[in-house]
């Protein structure tokens, strides 16, 4: 798949993040992949998966869907973790994988390389790769490094920006300005329909919806503070 593929596929719409942590109720791999197929049934144009559950989420989903999978390891919660080295980059596209989820922030990583390396073993292998960055600096750092997609998915959850309350819409149209050619991902934080809506009108290729859409217990316990 090339960028410009992708872009036909899933420009200017939704990209469901089916996952689950370690402990919780959906944390099985046929779960989530039922999940998966719920999705793209509502219209999810991609999937983004395989966090905790690792490559075998990725291959159970790869194979019950015929949207585009983003795929991602996650090792630990600190630090570099979202598809932390080389190594981790290739077991996702093993697993089939057509976009690899790669943390492009400028922390120390766990294989002490730097990421343009994971960038070009991804690319070697034939596939793209989406830099999950905090900052627009980080954005311009993914893209000179050869990263096919910038994604703002961890914009709140490093200490190099303030977390916002809802999506950093900021972040979506500083990024758009500096990189008005890139596929840009909007994602974290986007628990309704009209912030997905403005993301696109920020300048956003595509929105990433994860816990909104895909977490029962967080769905349940938004409606459950309502009525309180």
């Amino acid at each position: 798949m090339t960028p410009s593929e992708f872009a036909a596929l899933a420009g200017g719409r939704l990209i469901v993040s089916c996952q689950a942590w370690d402990g919780h109720p959906l944390r099985d791999t046929a779960a989530l992949t039922r999940m998966a197929q719920a999705a793209v049934r509502g219209g999810a144009a991609a999937i983004r998966c395989g966090g905790v559950g690792g490559t075998p989420d990725i291959v159970s989903i790869r194979a019950a869907v015929d949207v585009p999978v983003i795929g991602l390891t996650k090792d630990g919660t600190e630090g570099v973790y979202i598809t932390p080295t080389v190594a981790a980059a290739r077991a996702v596209v093993e697993a089939g994988a057509d976009v690899v989820a790669i943390d492009a922030t400028d922390r120390p990583r766990p294989d002490g390389l730097p990421f343009a390396d994971s960038v070009r073993a991804v690319h070697d292998l034939g596939r793209l790769v989406m830099a999950d960055v905090a900052t627009l600096d980080e954005g311009l750092a993914a893209a000179e490094a050869g990263a096919d997609i910038v994604a703002t998915t961890l914009a709140g959850y490093t200490p190099a920006r303030p977390k916002t309350d809802g999506p950093d819409l900021a972040l979506v149209r500083a990024l758009r300005e500096a990189l008005p050619d890139v596929l840009l991902i909007a994602e974290g934080r986007y628990h309704s329909p009209a912030h997905a809506a403005a993301a696109l009108e920020a300048g956003a290729t595509s929105v990433v919806v994860g816990t909104a859409i895909t977490d029962p217990a967080w769905i349940t316990a938004s409606f459950a503070a309502a009525l309180s």
